[in-house]
C-alpha cells in the first residue's frame, strides 16, 4: 500500500468533520480543502449540540453529507478525567451512538470513528496491538472516556454486521502541535509542561512541579500527521476492526520534561508529585496495520514537532 491520496476522491464530497473547529479538527479541515473538497462542514456547538438527537437530524438534514469524520468529545488530562468521569463518559457515548444511528438512517456513505488508546486494557503488552484492546479494563484515572470511545467500536461492528454499514474506527495515541490546548484544567500531558516551564521562565519561579514519578511513557503524533492518517483511512479503508493510528515511538514523562525543560530554556527543577497519579504505566503503539491497510507512517520527528508546538505558544503568549 502506497499511502497515496486518491486522485479527484474528495472533488465532489460533502463531508461533515464534527468537532472540526477543535485542535484535531482544524487539521483535518485544512487538508480536506487543500484536497479540493467539494464541501467541509464543521458544526459548532451552540449550532448544532450532538447530545441532542434532533440537533444530529437537523445538522444532516442541512449538509447532506456523504462522509463524517467524528472527531468532537470531551478531552483532558488525568485532572480533567477525574474531575468529571460522568460527564467524559455520557457526552461521548451520547454523541458517538447517536451520531451513527442517524448517519446510518439518513444514509451517510461512510462514518469514520476517531476513538482513543484510553480504551486500552491499563496493563496491555507494549507495543499495543489492535487485538489487544479487549483483553481487559482501562486504566481507572480515564476508563469511563476509554470505555464510551469503546462502545463506539462495538456499534460499529454491530451495524456493519446487521446493516452493511461502513463505519470505521482509529486509535491515535497522543497528539501533539500548534493550536494545541494549554488550559491547564484540560490540557495533555505536553502542552501543560510547556506552559509550566514558560510561566516559570516568565515569574523567575526556581522550579516547576509535574505529577507522578515520571516513569510512565507515552508516544505521541504530530496533529498534522494524525489528519493525514485520518483522511487516508478515510479514503481507503472499509473494515469495522479498529486501528492504530502513532509514531510507534516512546518516551519517559521524565525525560519529556527535561527535553521541554532544555528546549524552552527554563534551567530550574523539576519536582515530581508522588501524591498524584502516574496513569497507565506504559503506551506505545504497534502501527503496522495502519501502513499495511492505507498507507500511514508518520514522518515528523518528536523533537521537530515539540520545537514547533513551543514556537507557536511563545508566539502566543509575547503579547500578553
Amino acid at each position: 500500500m502506497e499511502g497515496e491520496i486518491i486522485r479527484n476522491f474528495w472533488t465532489n464530497r460533502s463531508v461533515v468533520v464534527t468537532g472540526g473547529a477543535g485542535f484535531l479538527g482544524s487539521y483535518v479541515v485544512e487538508r480536506l480543502q487543500a484536497l479540493g473538497c467539494g464541501q467541509v462542514v464543521a458544526p459548532r456547538r451552540v449550532e448544532y449540540d450532538l447530545t441532542k438527537e434532533a440537533a444530529i437530524k437537523a445538522l444532516l438534514a442541512d449538509a447532506q453529507p456523504d462522509l463524517i469524520i467524528h472527531l468532537a468529545g470531551v478531552v483532558g488530562g488525568i485532572g480533567g478525567n477525574m474531575k468529571s468521569p460522568g460527564q467524559y463518559f455520557y457526552d461521548n457515548l451520547v454523541m458517538g451512538v447517536q451520531l451513527m444511528e442517524q448517519a446510518r438512517r439518513a444514509g451517510v456513505d461512510k462514518f469514520v470513528g476517531i476513538g482513543t488508546i484510553c480504551s486500552y486494557p491499563k496493563f496491555t503488552p507494549v507495543p499495543f496491538r489492535e487485538e489487544s484492546l479487549w483483553n481487559g479494563y482501562p486504566e481507572e484515572t480515564n476508563a469511563p472516556y476509554g470505555l464510551a470511545k469503546k462502545m463506539l467500536i462495538v456499534q460499529s461492528l454491530a451495524y456493519r454486521q446487521q446493516y452493511g454499514y461502513n463505519a470505521i474506527n482509529l486509535l491515535p495515541v497522543n497528539l501533539y502541535g500548534p493550536r494545541d490546548n494549554f488550559n491547564p484544567d484540560t490540557s495533555h500531558v505536553i502542552p501543560a509542561l510547556i506552559k509550566k516551564c514558560m510561566d516559570a521562565l516568565h515569574t523567575g519561579a526556581e522550579e516547576i512541579v509535574c505529577w507522578g514519578d515520571g516513569s510512565p511513557t507515552r508516544e505521541f503524533l504530530y496533529v498534522a500527521d494524525a489528519a493525514e492518517g485520518i483522511v487516508l483511512a478515510a479514503e481507503h479503508y472499509n473494515e469495522s476492526a479498529p486501528v492504530n493510528i502513532g509514531s510507534g515511538q516512546e518516551i519517559s514523562i521524565k525525560d519529556l520534561a527535561a527535553l521541554t525543560a532544555r528546549l524552552t530554556g527554563f534551567t530550574g527543577t523539576i519536582r515530581w508529585d508522588t501524591s498524584k497519579p502516574n496513569g497507565q504505566p506504559r503506551r506505545c503503539l504497534d502501527t503496522t496495520k495502519a501502513e499495511e491497510l492505507f498507507g500511514f507512517k508518520a514522518k515528523t520527528a518528536f523533537q521537530e514537532g515539540l520545537k514547533a508546538t513551543i514556537q507557536w505558544y511563545v508566539e502566543q503568549i509575547k503579547d500578553l
